[in-house]
């Protein structure tokens, strides 16, 4: 049952449900408790007033000459008919059947008679007084008192049975358990509202180090600086030694990189000099795959560290200011284009739009994709930039160039791939975007675009403000 499973619940409707299934059961087994205590306690006052009837019947019973004569009783109630106050004095013969001796004028024209099983009872203890549910006249429900006793000058066992109707007590009880249950479930909503308002207010300091973290992450904060109680003291410390040892982590790893890079470029940049000095076929070789070792080595250093700083608490880059310098930078490079008449960048940007990541990386992702565009283009290119949920924003690249076909789509963000030799540049612009915003969790999509002809939407992770 999904609703009662703990695992997918917080912490808060957590222990509230737990407290609240408690309270439940306490006050059900507390309810259900208290009724029965008041019936029984209900039941036994009702059996003392019925005991003293058969006292008084086995008292004031006498025998005269052999005939069993009952007392005089002046209790109203047993002289009117069906008043639901009886009683009845019976003769148990040796064959163990009952018969009437006497009886109350309230029977009218019915018996009070024992079952076989009440019957063996008041033999197993003569001189007892038993009690027993019995149905009366009209049949209602009765409780009864009964003893089974021996006469002086009477040879057969007598039984003296007085009984009166029990409805009044059931109904007392039945109001009884209306009322308690009514007061327990309002006692019940009470401790359960309770412990709402304790769990919510013991656990606002877990919420404050929620909100705590989560300015980390989104770079509004660089530690967790709050004061909490000493219970989580320790556990404020271990974040900000986490954080501080992430970040140690990914100064060492851009150390690392950089180091990489330097190592490598040096001896690829004496190669490319040697080559130009060397004019020939062998040259030509090594000038180009020394070229294209340059622009791999490039392609993955900035992947690392792209993949590095995805990890990092996260930093925030503005994306208008970004899109408004590479408008201006492109619209410069590609002003002869388009039989002199450049290319046009229409672009659109909330002011407060934000990529949780750093500047170099939008520039990187945002300039490969638009200069692509500006490369295929006719003269129009339009980039929206726009936040999609809480935590996610998506850039759209439009152009009026030929754009793709769809079977040619996703051959363009392999590595190296150019669809067409003719036109400059290694093959990597579009694969180095995907890959980078594969590492910032985001996606690269291709598809048709309205202006006629290719659209491409980066999905990136938005810096929350």
């Amino acid at each position: 049952m999904k609703f009662l499973d703990l695992r997918r619940r917080s912490l808060v409707r957590r222990l509230v449900l737990i407290a609240g299934i408690w309270t439940l059961l306490v006050v059900l087994i507390a309810g259900v408790f208290l009724t029965a205590q008041f019936r029984d306690a209900a039941i036994r006052r009702f059996d003392q007033s019925l005991a003293v009837l058969t006292d008084d019947l086995y008292a004031g019973s006498s025998v005269d000459n052999g005939q069993l004569r009952a007392p005089f009783l002046t209790d109203i109630r047993a002289t009117r008919v069906y008043s639901g106050r009886y009683w009845v004095i019976l003769d148990k013969k040796p064959d163990g059947a009952m018969k009437p001796i006497e009886r109350s004028r309230s029977l009218f024209d019915s018996d009070l008679m024992l079952s076989s099983a009440q019957i063996d009872q008041l033999e197993a203890a003569p001189g007892k007084t038993q009690y027993f549910d019995l149905r009366g006249p009209q049949d209602k429900p009765l409780r009864a008192a009964a003893v089974q006793a021996r006469l002086p000058g009477y040879p057969d066992p007598v039984v003296f049975l007085a009984a009166e109707d029990r409805s009044p007590i059931d109904a007392d009880a039945d109001r009884f358990a209306r009322i308690t249950a009514f007061a327990l479930l309002i006692l019940g909503g009470g401790l359960i509202l309770a412990v709402v308002v304790q769990v919510r207010f013991g656990l606002q300091p877990l919420f404050r180090l929620r909100r705590e973290v989560a300015q980390v992450r989104r770079g509004k904060a660089e530690r967790v600086e709050g004061s909490y109680p000493e219970e989580l003291s320790p556990l404020a410390g271990e974040l900000n030694a986490l954080l501080a040892h992430n970040q140690e982590v990914v100064e060492r790893q851009r150390t690392h990189v950089g180091n990489l890079a330097h190592a490598l470029k040096t001896p690829l940049s004496v190669m490319l000099t040697e080559a130009s000095q060397q004019p020939g076929q062998l040259a030509e070789v090594v000038t180009r795959q020394a070229q294209t070792m340059r622009e791999q080595v490039d392609h993955h250093l900035r992947r690392a560290r792209a993949a590095a700083r995805s990890q990092t608490s996260g930093e925030r880059t503005p994306v208008e200011p970004i899109l408004d310098e590479l408008a201006v930078t492109l619209e410069r490079i590609f002003q002869d284009k388009a039989d002199g008449r450049g290319v046009e960048i229409d672009w659109r940007c909330p002011d407060d739009l934000c990529f949780q990541g750093e500047k170099q990386d939008l520039m990187e992702l945002a300039g490969n994709v638009m200069e692509n565009a500006g490369k295929w283009c006719r003269g129009r290119i339009r980039v929206d930039a726009v936040p999609v949920g809480e935590a996610r924003m998506t850039l759209t690249v439009d152009d009026d160039g030929p754009g793709l076909p769809p079977e040619e789509r996703g051959q363009a963000l392999k590595r190296g791939q150019r669809l067409d030799e003719n036109a400059p540049g290694s093959g990597l612009g579009l694969s180095i975007v995907d890959e980078l915003a594969r590492a910032y969790g985001g996606s690269v999509q291709l598809g048709e675009s309205p202006l006629g002809g290719l659209r491409v939407t980066l999905e990136l992770p938005r810096a929350v403000s």
